[in-house]
């Protein structure tokens, strides 16, 4: 899980705002850094089962809002991929 304050300050750096917590970008972040979190953990815990099925869902979520602003907005998706170094 991403802390309160992680979540702060990927608001400050991707939205366009303080309390702008909808925004694709934003999301896309935040799952990025769960993502993050779980592989670590899924690094020293091999057989968690849940953890990896967690992993599996954020990333498929992830994915699902990508190409969301990939449909709305080359330009946004670019931008995402490039501050978040997501391979295409």
């Amino acid at each position: 899980m991403v802390s309160k304050e992680e979540k702060i300050e990927i608001i400050k750096n991707f939205g366009t705002d303080k309390n702008d917590t909808g925004s694709a970008e934003v999301q896309i972040a935040i799952l990025t850094k769960d993502i993050q979190n779980l592989t670590e953990h899924l690094n020293l815990h091999k057989k968690d089962i849940t953890s990896r099925r967690s992993l599996l869902k954020k990333v498929a979520q992830r994915r699902h809002l990508l190409n969301f602003l990939l449909r709305k907005n080359v330009n946004r998706y670019k931008s995402i991929i490039e501050k978040l170094n997501i391979r295409k």
